[in-house]
């Protein structure tokens, strides 16, 4: 069990369920799947559904497709069209009642059948805890991706840590998140949704951590596989600083990663869709504009991860 989160401003137990006992603290998971794995589904439903202790609810979301036969005890909601990532999680939570949500990869599991445990007792403790990130493992022994570990300094992905942002398919989210600051931008569709409520989650006084020793087994994959992850990935950090930043913080934020891309990338192929997106940024609407506190980005600052990278 990792220690409690240091730096969290003050949160009212609206939730009822801060200090509690971890057994009485339900909790639901939610599995995004475009029913193209059926077999890697099965497996990760199988060890949500293995959990010692309680039971898990375990919410199947066939995002714009059929969802393929699930063992019993899962439950399965099929929309219509693919609402992406942040669309198909907010009618996954929508349609369960857990005090806490986890949310699983249709291609990841859960290796340790006490995670649901160490969950609940993790929230349990700490009634401020909004987020908990959870430590991406490589089943073939691979050293990870650093990307997965959701803070600057991620050379060592076996320290827990408090942390300003969290990784959308291996987590567990307090409800109380969700009821108070809203749920995950729709129109983002793919790419830093999860900064975006984490952000506002912050703001709000809840902590987020890094919990190295909460497991979620996932095989390497690169972001860059989705064709339009450039575009995303540039419109949605524009969004993303439209959104929650100062006006001045935004214009350092953005022109940081304009750099960073310059620096990084090199390559007209990278170069072009990102710029056209960081552009579309700008001119499509963004939703509500609601920046964070000073004090919320010194806090982060403090965190070791200020709102300008």
């Amino acid at each position: 069990m990792s220690g409690r989160a240091e730096g969290a401003g003050s949160v009212e137990r609206a939730d009822g369920a801060g200090g509690a006992d971890p057994g009485t603290l339900s909790l639901s998971c939610v599995v995004l799947t475009m029913g193209n794995r059926p077999d890697e589904l099965t497996r990760a439903v199988r060890s949500v559904l293995d959990q010692s202790g309680p039971a898990v609810d375990v919410l199947v979301v066939g995002n714009g497709a059929d969802v393929p036969p699930l063992p019993e005890g899962a439950r399965s909601l099929r929309l219509p069209e693919n609402e992406g990532i942040p669309g198909g999680r907010n009618r996954g939570v929508a349609h369960t009642t857990g005090d806490v949500v986890l949310f699983l990869d249709d291609d990841g599991w859960f290796p340790d059948r006490g995670l649901a445990a160490h969950v609940r007792e993790a929230f349990a403790g700490d009634p401020r805890l909004g987020v908990l990130s959870f430590r991406i493992r490589d089943p073939e022994g691979g050293v990870g991706q650093r990307r997965h570990v959701p803070r600057l300094r991620a050379g060592d992905p076996l320290r827990s840590s408090p942390v300003t942002t969290f990784l959308g398919g291996a987590c567990a989210i307090r409800r109380a998140v969700f009821d108070r600051v809203g749920e995950m931008p729709a129109p983002f569709f793919y790419g830093h949704e999860e900064t975006d409520l984490a952000w506002r989650a912050l703001d709000a006084g809840f902590s987020l951590r890094y919990d190295a020793d909460a497991v979620m087994c996932h095989p390497p994959v690169l972001p860059t596989r989705h064709a339009q992850f450039y575009r995303f990935n540039a419109r949605n950090r524009v969004w993303l600083a439209r959104r929650n930043l100062p006006w001045a913080v935004a214009a350092v934020y953005l022109l940081d990663w304009v750099v960073l891309m310059v620096v990084r990338e090199r390559s007209g192929r990278a170069l072009r869709p990102w710029f056209a997106g960081f552009v579309e940024g700008w001119r499509q609407p963004c939703g509500e504009r609601r920046p964070m506190r000073w004090s919320t980005a010194w806090r982060m600052a403090r965190l070791g991860r200020p709102p300008l990278l």
